[in-house]
């Protein structure tokens, strides 16, 4: 921890990070899971060091490895959650109109203030160059660094295997209590990383093989027992439902710079008397009251109700809330409201991919997925099929009630398709 580490640290900017869980909605069901995106900061930090020492004498890629290029991959691996705001992923998976993508406030925020001083003062690289590591090169061609150092370590930023990911992964498992995301070798994966001098891009050695195909098993299966959990997807759907409703009333954007404390109080203050208001106290008032899972669909199981919903804008997903809940009262007698009923489907957008590419020591390359049946299927269907499942959840004291009339998942298949073909129909 050097000076200009801890100079950077110190920041106000930084200090935010502190009071950001890395996990919102999952310590809801997770109670040891409130971990802050400082902390993980923190490890990712430790982990771009040790990729640094990994590839100081590598044949390759040390011809990249100057002291510029090392600076900017150090600042960007303490700053690359810099945009963060809380629950930042889901409220992104709206899609709202008003609401820019975290990753793109990381540019202004190093640009200007404390944070830029410490770069100019402190280490042998620009902003621009934190910048392109993070999110590519700028539109106009005079602030381009596109070279093969900045093409690479972008890569070991973000990419298949990555330093971001070899941390959340095992932090996120030891604070939830579960033992997913540690069942994989991390020391003999980072001993065997390479560089594949077709793509210029982080590769895998062939005797690292086994621990990155336990890395992306290791991930599928953090999305299945925590990320996706059912409790968690509830939690994040009133959420979601919440913001929605009020996200007229308030300015989002404006709240960027809050810690999780001050912008929770003020969206309970904002749903005060408003139909948001008992998702919110549910979230986090003094009980927790998650809305219960009626159905979910997978490719596996309601393939038809999958495909039909998955990766639909959250205001279409919304309306079609709409027209179940007045199917439900209609049918039942009784009494649902729009704000009862919430369907929470993969987002627009896809996970990232998962295959990476395998060097062997004859010279051949070959993805993960070519030598490994189970990356295989996890990098053909990724998450976003299987893990990432269609579910519908109701008002707490309605699932029982409703069991009556909506006994088994057929009965729910019929009810969505029905509304769906409704609100297709009225052109929503």
């Amino acid at each position: 921890m050097s000076d200009r580490v801890r100079r950077i640290l110190d920041t106000a900017a930084l200090r935010r990070l502190a009071g950001i869980s890395q996990l919102g909605m999952v310590s809801l069901v997770y109670p040891g899971a409130m971990h802050t995106r400082l902390e993980h900061t923190l490890g990712v930090y430790q982990n771009a060091l040790r990729l640094l020492a990994r590839f100081r004498g590598d044949r390759l890629a040390s011809r990249w490895l100057d002291d510029r290029h090392c600076d900017a991959f150090l600042v960007a691996a303490l700053v690359h959650d810099l945009g963060h705001w809380p629950f930042c992923h889901p409220i992104e998976d709206m899609q709202l109109d008003s609401v820019a993508r975290h990753e793109h406030r990381v540019g202004q925020l190093i640009r200007e203030g404390e944070l830029a001083e410490c770069i100019d003062e402190d280490w042998n690289c620009d902003a621009a160059d934190v910048e392109r590591l993070l999110i590519g090169p700028r539109n106009d061609p005079a602030s381009e660094r596109d070279d093969d150092g900045f093409q690479f370590l972008a890569s070991c930023l973000s990419g298949p295997i990555d330093i971001d990911k070899l941390d959340y992964l095992q932090r996120d498992s030891l604070h939830c209590g579960v033992d997913y995301g540690r069942n994989f070798d991390a020391g003999r994966l980072i001993s065997s990383l390479v560089v594949d001098p077709s793509t210029r891009r982080l590769a895998v050695g062939e005797k690292g093989r086994t621990a990155a195909e336990m890395m992306v098993f290791a991930r599928y299966i953090m999305f299945s027992e925590v990320y996706w959990h059912h409790a968690v997807r509830s939690a994040t759907a009133m959420l979601q439902r919440s913001v929605f409703l009020l996200h007229n009333r308030m300015d989002l954007n404006a709240t960027f710079k809050l810690a999780d404390a001050e912008w929770i109080a003020l969206l309970r203050r904002a749903g005060q008397g408003s139909l948001a208001e008992p998702l919110i106290e549910g979230l986090f008032g003094a009980r927790r009251q998650l809305f219960k899972r009626v159905a979910e669909f997978s490719v596996l199981s309601g393939e038809a109700i999958h495909q039909r919903l998955a990766r639909r804008h959250h205001w279409w997903l919304v309306a079609l809330c709409e027209r179940v809940a007045e199917q439900l009262s209609r049918q039942t007698g009784v009494a649902v409201a729009a704000a009862d009923v919430l369907i929470d489907a993969p987002p627009v957008k896809l996970e990232v991919d998962i295959n990476t590419a395998v060097l062997f020591a004859d010279g051949r390359t070959a993805t993960l997925g070519d030598v490994s049946p189970v990356a295989a299927v996890l990098a053909r269907q990724q998450f976003d099929n299987v893990v990432k499942r269609v579910r519908v959840f109701v008002r707490p004291d309605l699932r029982e009630a409703l069991r009556t009339h909506y006994p088994t998942l057929e009965h729910w298949s019929e009810l969505l398709i029905q509304c769906v073909s409704q609100t297709e129909s009225e052109g929503v």
